[in-house]
């Protein structure tokens, strides 16, 4: 018997060109690829187009607008949740009993409806959430935004504890697995993203640049380009940071000096050759949730890669990576990794690694395991 799945997405995954549609839209395809069929179901926003590339993977796709502005605000649940509360979803998940996959606490809202307390459910953890919001509000300086992501954590972590005994969590790293156990004592799996790499295409040998890349206008992405261009002051090697919608304070920060590059909206096949080219993949991160794609994307496309400990918190791949935590230990370390050529032994230990964790084929099937 065809197995069916429903699978609930939080925004619709296609294209695949930022982390948070990555596994989304690479966890359909490994599916469809075992025989699965799928009904897709999107929340979107009202001016989001519809996807027919979806459908080659998918034997439905339904799209739901999320209640956005001051009509998607509720004083009790947190609002990424309550903007994606449909009746309609509800109803067409209730037209039959195949199992239901979640992406992300954003879409939860159903479990808190008495119709669903029997049925298969399952919930994929991005990161943890009510953690995510307050490492933001952290890291903001606008009041009301910082105000909006505090309010937004405590709310998080009180829904995320209402829904622990409603589902089975699929987290993507240790880290977070741990604490949905602990913290939680959520019924929690590992299950690695899935990625669009399939083999290791980095390149033994020298780059002349270091680079940091990622979505500019994130307030995270913004924080950790301005403490590495501290790193970088009063040294003599080329920074390049390269990004969608850098600030007016990174471009203000960047300009007019003669070791740092800023490349602003690259396109994917300019992404891809700079992160191929650099000498040094540098990317610190200021939150240990969830997982890094633009780590994995390093690993599998660049030569070395210098992060924190929060980069690689709880994924295993601490032995690919050279970590630093402070000002000092970065510089030290860029000093020494800029003269060292990437040797063909270090490409190897990547394939050994990466290729046991990220094989999608083998986590699709782990994915069918759980459900079935």
């Amino acid at each position: 018997m065809d197995k069916q799945l429903h699978i609930v997405t939080h925004d619709v995954p296609w294209p695949p060109v930022h982390g948070g549609f990555v596994d989304l839209f690479y966890k359909l395809v490994a599916l469809h690829k075992q025989g699965i069929q799928i009904h897709l179901h999107c929340f979107k926003k009202k001016t989001r187009k519809e996807e027919p590339e979806l459908i080659k993977y998918c034997i439905s796709v339904n799209y739901y607008n999320r209640v956005t502005g001051v009509s998607g605000v509720s004083l009790t649940t947190p609002y990424i949740v309550h903007s994606r509360n449909s009746r309609v979803l509800i109803n067409n998940l209730k037209n039959d009993n195949f199992p239901i996959l979640l992406e992300g606490i954003h879409c939860t809202s159903l479990l808190q409806q008495k119709e669903f307390k029997n049925r298969k459910i399952f919930v994929r953890l991005h990161n943890i959430e009510y953690i995510y919001y307050r490492e933001l509000a952290k890291s903001e300086k606008n009041i009301f935004k910082k105000l909006y992501y505090a309010v937004e954590s405590v709310l998080l972590k009180k829904h995320e504890r209402s829904i622990v005994r409603k589902a089975v969590f699929l987290a993507v790293n240790e880290e977070d697995a741990t604490v949905y156990k602990n913290k939680f004592h959520a019924e929690v799996h590992l299950l690695p993203v899935f990625i669009p790499f399939t083999e290791i295409k980095s390149h033994s040998g020298r780059g002349n640049f270091c680079l940091y890349h990622g979505n500019l206008s994130v307030n995270e992405n913004e924080k950790a380009v301005i403490w590495l261009l501290r790193v970088f002051e009063n040294m003599n090697i080329s920074f390049v940071i390269a990004g969608k919608d850098p600030s007016s304070r990174i471009k203000n920060l960047t300009v007019n000096k003669a070791n740092i590059s800023l490349i602003i909206s690259p396109s994917e096949v300019e992404m891809q050759k700079l992160i191929k080219e650099a000498q040094i993949n540098i990317l610190p991160s200021f939150n240990n949730t969830g997982i890094k794609l633009k780590l994995l994307n390093a690993l599998y496309n660049g030569k070395h890669c210098l992060v924190n400990k929060a980069s690689v918190a709880g994924t295993n791949l601490e032995s690919l990576c050279t970590i630093a935590d402070d000002e000092s230990g970065f510089r030290q370390h860029i000093e020494r990794l800029y003269a060292l050529d990437f040797s063909e032994d270090q490409i190897k230990l990547r394939r050994s690694v990466l290729e046991d964790i990220y094989d999608n084929e083998k986590n699709a099937q782990k994915l069918m395991t759980l459900i079935w």
